[in-house]
């Protein structure tokens, strides 16, 4: 919806005044914040105008007004699209991603901890690119309880899987071997679309650990399937004391709803966005950025809190953590 340059501003001054003391916007208090050469009578039609299109409300009638979801998620979209990164003390970001021995789960799990402490808001990482990440290396070795542990390097760290087979030592070196010679540099998604093709056409070398390397297939077909969520609940203690008690619940509804966030985070940007979670009654505010590696979109990470937060700071701490990990992936 297009609006006007005094609109923006005026609606920008309701979100961040809101924000700021949760005290309703008024003509008034809007003259005083702006340098606009109007009559508090054009302010007022103004604010009207906001409030019909849907970017404000008035809960009583004779009372100011505050933003509406469709207020916050103008302004989150508007204010980002020239967000810069700053200078940040995220410096540990770079001792998640520079240790490429860790698994996939740690660095998820690392980077949801990172943005959750220098936001102190819930941070969620959907990992939904399993299909993109580049092979470097595998090594299967055998486990005494007639397992095997898959270890699968790939540019954005260690897979992790256990296969329920009995298999020498030889033949998981010599199938750990064959995969690697054949699909090193490949991504994930190229291996698993090729297999079949690779293994017809040398069913006699590889007889003796067939059996291996299509459990490892499996494996990987069953973690490209699932959503891979790690919610940080580092940053809810934090929600609970600095926010109200109905904010809080109504961010860690959504937090608590699996396929709510799957749905908030499964998207397609390519840039730091803002959405509105929830039902019409619990709502709260999404500050999403994707992770992509290659060109491709690897994982998204997604800040939650109420819809009157600091979405600057919290925008530019997610920019900061996404444009390092692009940078630092791009080198492997």
């Amino acid at each position: 919806m297009e609006l006007s340059e005094r609109k923006i501003r005026i609606l920008n001054i309701a979100v961040e005044e809101f924000i700021k003391d949760s005290a309703p916007i008024t003509s008034g208090r809007v003259l005083d914040r702006t340098s606009l050469d109007v009559s508090t009578a054009t302010l007022r039609a103004e604010l009207n105008a906001l409030e019909a299109m849907g970017f404000l409300k008035q809960l009583h009638t004779s009372g100011g007004r505050i933003p509406t979801a469709q207020g916050y998620r103008f302004y989150v979209e508007n204010m980002l699209k020239n967000i810069k990164a700053t200078k940040s003390e995220l410096e540990s970001v770079r001792d998640v991603i520079e240790n490429r021995t860790q698994s996939l789960d740690q660095i998820v799990s690392g980077i949801a901890k990172i943005i959750s402490k220098a936001t102190n808001y819930p941070t969620v990482v959907l990992v939904n690119g399993i299909e993109n990440l580049v092979l470097q290396e595998f090594k299967i070795v055998p486990l005494l309880s007639e397992k095997c542990m898959v270890l699968i390097g790939t540019n954005y760290g260690y897979i992790t899987e256990h296969i329920d087979i009995s298999a020498t030592a030889q033949n998981c070196e010599d199938a750990s071997s064959y995969l690697t010679k054949y699909f090193k540099g490949e991504s994930v998604g190229f291996m698993m679309a090729n297999i079949e093709s690779f293994m017809k056409g040398m069913s006699g070398e590889i007889a003796a650990f067939q059996e291996i390397v299509d459990n490892v297939i499996v494996g990987l077909g069953r973690l490209n399937k699932q959503k891979l969520l790690n919610v940080q609940a580092g940053g809810v203690v934090e929600l609970v004391d600095a926010n109200s008690r109905e904010d809080a619940k109504k961010v860690l509804k959504t937090l608590n709803d699996n396929e709510e966030l799957i749905e908030v985070l499964d998207g397609d940007e390519q840039d730091i966005s803002a959405v509105i979670a929830g039902d019409d009654e619990d709502k709260c505010s999404v500050i999403k950025a994707p992770i992509i590696v290659g060109g491709n979109k690897l994982a998204s990470i997604g800040v939650f809190g109420p819809q009157k937060m600091d979405y600057m700071s919290i925008a530019s701490a997610l920019k900061v953590v996404v444009d390092e990990l692009s940078k630092e992936k791009e080198k492997r």
